[in-house]
């Protein structure tokens, strides 16, 4: 009798907790409209890229800004999109007309799905970029104050900091290589 009793306690448990787990999972996809992942995602690279940007010889950008973290969790963010758009039926053939000219990706950037993939691409690009400049800026021993202003620049236009960091960097590798 005891273990039939704790048996049915048990699954009265799992019950339970399946009830929460699947109400918890609703409640997550509801708050996370695109909006808000966007408010998200902005906030919460900014810690990354301050890290990058002030204390790029840390413990801490080692092992939170280049490494894989940012990039998973923005993969995952990316995934989650991908998710929400499928639910709602979004038409991903037609993201392969922006190749047909410049009113078509005009078109597709009207589309506020799109609209955000575009931008968890283009975020997770840059974030990526900066932590490579500051990787390679510590093999060459670049001044870390140099580093400001193409990090600045990474975060905002891309490759035009990556532009700025080449230029910095021929200086300290006293050599032009186009293939490093």
């Amino acid at each position: 009798v005891t273990s039939k009793v704790f048996f049915l306690f048990l699954i009265g448990i799992m019950r339970r907790f399946n009830i929460i787990y699947i109400s918890m999972i609703e409640q997550i996809y509801n708050y996370f409209t695109i909006e808000m992942l966007y408010l998200w995602v902005n906030l919460g690279v900014l810690p990354l890229w301050l890290i990058l940007i002030f204390f790029p010889q840390s413990q801490l950008c080692k092992y939170f800004v280049t490494s894989i973290f940012p990039i998973f969790i923005l993969s995952g963010t990316y995934i989650f999109m991908l998710y929400k758009s499928y639910i709602n039926s979004y038409d991903f053939i037609n993201n392969f007309n922006l190749y047909l000219g410049i009113n078509e990706l005009s078109d597709l950037f009207s589309n506020k799905t799109f609209l955000m993939i575009f931008w968890l691409h283009f975020i997770s690009i840059n974030l990526f970029t900066g932590g490579w400049i500051v990787k390679d800026s510590q093999k060459f021993l670049v001044n870390k104050i140099l580093l400001i202003f193409p990090l600045l620049i990474t975060y905002l236009i891309g490759p035009l900091g990556l532009f700025m960091y080449w230029l910095i960097r021929i200086f300290y590798a006293k050599n032009i290589n186009l293939y490093d």
